[in-house]
């Protein structure tokens, strides 16, 4: 059991969590400090806060980092609560990108990549060490941003190889009867789905890892389609966790800003779940491959709720509570 399920799961997705973590923060440190004064420039508008937001995000690779970083701006002062709405929305659709790069299925080249990376930043560091003497030179300055590209790279390879750990579980996974017991509880109600969802990215604080797992196991064919579905719309809840304690000890406006993409994803999902079919069946218009078809719904379901909610985000409502909230 422990070779077939619990390693597999275990450590692949403990070598997920460390490659996107590798991959944000070379991403934060290559281009985060630019990134976050084009946020605060970018978001006068709802409309053009998710645009900015929906690019940050993607360039950083993590929602909830950008969440996180919008929550310390508005306890900062340097963002009012309003112009923030935007930039929660285009957070939900820019970390789609995540996981339409793993429908790519291009699991196989994570190996090499990995070594090309490792390879290609100990070079950058090997001349930074050896020729000091051109630090004033422009090739040279070069150099630190091919460490970090080196090191993301690296990173998108770590997640490449622990998807398909993750992968060989899913065989296991219904020998054990674990696939079985799931489908049994959400044979009349799809909640089952979105709750395990839900649950096992607010344990481990990343979507795109459980939505990497269940994109796993429809591939596999040991998790129908509409079931995964209702995984990805729940595991777009469960995200709001590491926001709701990011603005913990914070200012009241700070806390709004999490508890507001608390209730957009909630009500996001409340209005989807009873849609799976219909995700399913336009995620198929795209692809026909299973996983891909879980990456499709996951960017269908953010950027149609995204584009549902942008017009209430331009309410006189919000520009109003801002003084009470601070």
């Amino acid at each position: 059991m422990f070779h077939e399920l619990i390693f597999p799961v275990t450590f692949g997705l403990a070598l997920f969590l460390f490659g996107m973590k590798l991959m944000e923060a070379s991403l934060h440190a290559w281009a985060g400090p630019g990134l976050i004064r084009a946020l605060q420039a970018t978001t006068r508008t709802p409309w053009t806060g998710m645009i900015s937001s929906t690019f940050v995000t993607a360039a950083l690779q993590s929602s909830t980092a950008v969440t996180v970083m919008t929550i310390g701006l508005v306890n900062a002062g340097l963002l009012s609560y309003a112009r923030t709405l935007g930039i929660i929305l285009g957070g939900n659709i820019g970390t789609c990108l995540t996981t339409e790069l793993i429908a790519l299925n291009i699991s196989s080249i994570g190996v090499p990549l990995l070594i090309l990376s490792v390879l290609l930043w100990a070079a950058a560091v090997a001349i930074q060490e050896m020729l000091p003497g051109y630090r004033d030179a422009k090739w040279f300055r070069l150099l630190t941003p091919i460490q970090f590209a080196s090191l993301a790279a690296a990173g998108f390879s770590l997640i490449m190889i622990a998807i398909r750990w993750m992968q060989s579980a899913g065989p296991a996974l219904e020998a054990y009867g674990v696939i079985g017991w799931l489908l049994d509880h959400a044979g009349d109600s799809l909640l089952w789905g979105a709750a395990a969802g839900a649950a096992l990215t607010a344990l481990v604080h990343s979507s795109a890892a459980t939505i990497a797992m269940t994109m796993g196991l429809v591939a596999a064919g040991t998790l129908p389609l509409p079931l995964g579905i209702a995984m990805v719309i729940g595991s777009n809840v469960g995200t709001c966790v590491t926001a709701v304690i990011a603005s913990l000890g914070g200012s009241r406006s700070g806390s709004f800003v999490a508890w507001s993409h608390v209730a957009l994803n909630v009500l996001g999902a409340a209005l989807f779940l009873p849609l799976t079919q219909l995700l399913g069946t336009a995620s198929a218009w795209i692809s026909d491959d299973p996983a891909a078809q879980i990456a499709h719904s996951q960017t269908i379901f953010n950027v149609v709720c995204s584009l549902i909610a942008l017009p209430f985000c331009y309410l006189p409502i919000w520009s109003r509570m801002e003084p009470a909230v601070k």
